[in-house]
């Protein structure tokens, strides 16, 4: 680490202490003595949307591409964290105060292990926890979004949305020509055969590409599996509504793929109606407040250009081979 970080880290740290003191601060001046006891041990907060005695409904925001890259670098400030998401999804069916979830969704999809993890923590929050999830889209709920909605007990879509893009897109670029035209070399030694499959360096042989896809078509089935149990739709209509194509809401709902059109506060009317909650309290759950996202807008302010492209090589390094994807791309 060269001196220029040393000192952005030194300075973010004391700027967090005494972000912290004023926090502190703060909470003890208006009061709010039990809040401040309870931080240290305050996972989660809770923001009221709608106050209410009755039942309690939390909203879960899932906001960006859904992928599972390192939350430790200095460098990240803020955006889709799918750990936390997790432990998020965890915690809320462990609360017994919340009888009923709603997933707000707005994403183009993303790593087909992490959109299969959230699904799986969907049905756990129905199965293990006895909870209603219902599912209210974004302007974009596609691919991997919908993978993940499909498990919902009601789904509900703006008219405008874009959701669908069933299926599993792999892809990678082939630089050969470019470095031939420049004179540029790949050395590559391997084990086996198929060790440098998608390589960059050279084209693609008929026999790898048929290797990937079947892998593809593999994920294709559990893909469709997953919305011929979650919407009750035959394997046939599935695959045939399943080509790869973005609906919006009110074509997905023409064709079964969401039971209803509206806007988040519509999806609460319909599972507050639905169960009877007339005055059931709205919360919506937010992470706590992360040391390294604080860090690293601090070092981000101060750095600029050199920060973001410092972070762009970490994302890079992480991503660096090619990957199966449920991810609706332009």
């Amino acid at each position: 680490m060269n001196k220029k970080r040393w000192i952005a880290l030194g300075i973010a740290a004391v700027l967090f202490f005494v972000s912290l003191g004023f926090r502190l601060m703060s909470s003890v001046f208006t009061a709010d003595v039990e809040s401040v006891m309870d931080m240290p041990r305050q996972k989660f907060q809770e923001e009221v949307i709608e106050k209410g005695t009755g039942n309690k409904i939390a909203i879960l925001e899932l906001d960006g591409v859904i992928q599972d890259i390192s939350t430790s670098s200095l460098l990240n400030s803020g955006g889709y964290n799918h750990e936390r998401f997790l432990e998020k999804l965890e915690h809320v069916g462990q609360d017994t105060s919340v009888d009923g979830v709603i997933l707000r969704v707005n994403t183009p999809g993303g790593g087909v292990v992490e959109s299969d993890e959230i699904h799986d923590k969907v049905v756990e929050l129905q199965k293990e926890y006895d909870k209603p999830v219902y599912v209210s889209m974004g302007n974009t709920a596609a691919s991997g979004g919908y993978y993940i909605s499909a498990a919902a007990d009601k789904i509900v879509a703006h008219p405008a949305t874009l959701t669908g893009s069933i299926g599993v897109i792999m892809e990678n670029f082939n630089f050969a020509e470019l470095a031939d035209e420049y004179g540029v070399e790949f050395n590559t030694i391997k084990s086996g055969k198929f060790k440098d499959i998608m390589s960059q360096s050279r084209k693609m042989t008929e026999e790898e590409h048929n290797i990937l896809q079947r892998m593809v078509d593999d994920m294709y089935a559990d893909f469709v599996q997953v919305i011929v149990e979650g919407r009750d739709m035959s394997e046939s209509k599935v695959r045939e509504l399943g080509d790869g194509r973005v609906y919006t809401g009110k074509q997905a709902a023409d064709n079964g793929l969401v039971d209803a059109l509206g806007s988040k506060e519509d999806t609460i009317a319909m599972m507050k109606k639905d169960f009877d909650w007339a005055n059931a309290k709205v919360v919506k759950y937010k992470g706590g407040f992360e040391l390294n996202q604080f860090l690293g807008g601090t070092v981000k302010s101060m750095f600029g250009k050199e920060a973001d492209l410092a972070a762009l090589q970490e994302l890079l390094r992480q991503s660096a081979g090619p990957r199966a994807m449920y991810l609706y791309s332009k």
